[in-house]
């Protein structure tokens, strides 16, 4: 090691070096000051949790990987957002990803705090292939029952994709369609392009959720995103429902009675 080099020069040419064999790396591991040893250490933490993240992101990709060597090209992740809550809209997402596509974090959306969803969001926008989304309001929930929505909602998503796909994996749901497709349990986590479609809805969602809070300021809906909290519910009980609940749930039915 150059006796000239400060520790805080080596700190900034070990960032630009991405493989332990890089000669410079090397020659850092000789240096016997305590300042470049941490920083070897640090490297070393960093390169690790760098490796770590692209072997879980290979083993989401095994689907795909798989259905690439038969053949299929155009794979389309299909997730929903919003079956559980007692207001608002269930929303489906169909995304299909580039062959090469790579996020590091890209995660089960239910993993990721706001602000990796949010980056996530527009960086899946960007860079798919194709992206579709499928809406179905509270009335349509209360009609047709939340599991028929969430249907509905995925084959609304499948219809708005630009490109039409010739697989689908779809997260816990079998959709009656024409292509081949497979349905994994907790798919978004298994799956890049489920992962990814998970995002994609949970984002639309939330963001709905925020605007409804703006009339509706009195539910929360902006932190529970209509979910039935503590807040939520008492809120519930005071002013009775809005048109964004789901009156087919049955806190919401008996919200109704209480204001009888």
């Amino acid at each position: 090691m150059k006796a000239e080099l400060s520790i805080k020069e080596i700190s900034a040419m070990l960032a630009n070096v991405s493989l332990p064999s890089d000669p410079f790396f090397l020659e850092c591991t000789k240096d016997k000051r305590k300042g470049v040893q941490e920083l070897v250490q640090k490297w070393n933490r960093q390169h690790d949790k760098v490796r770590l993240e692209k072997e879980r992101f290979e083993t989401m990709l095994f689907y795909e990987n798989e259905l690439r060597t038969q053949g299929f090209q155009y794979i389309s992740g299909i997730d929903e957002a919003g079956r559980g809550p007692l207001a608002g809209p269930v929303v489906a997402s169909a995304v299909i990803l580039p062959q090469d596509f790579y996020l590091p974090g890209l995660n089960d959306s239910k993993q990721l705090t706001e602000v990796q969803k949010n980056k996530f969001y527009e960086i899946i926008r960007t860079e798919a292939l194709g992206m579709g989304i499928g809406i179905l309001n509270s009335e349509e929930i209360d009609r047709y029952n939340i599991y028929q929505a969430s249907k509905k909602a995925m084959l609304a998503s499948i219809a708005g994709l630009s490109i039409s796909p010739d697989y689908l994996l779809i997260d816990a749901m079998e959709l009656d369609v024409p292509m081949p497709q497979k349905s994994l349990i907790k798919g978004d986590a298994k799956s890049i392009s489920i992962a990814a479609a998970s995002v994609i809805a949970k984002v639309t969602r939330d963001r709905m959720m925020k605007e409804y809070a703006k009339k509706y300021p009195q539910y929360g809906f902006e932190k529970n995103m209509g979910y039935g909290t503590p807040h939520h519910l008492e809120a519930l009980k005071k002013y009775g429902p809005c048109p964004w609940h789901r009156m087919s749930f049955a806190p919401v039915a008996d919200s109704v009675k209480t204001q009888l």
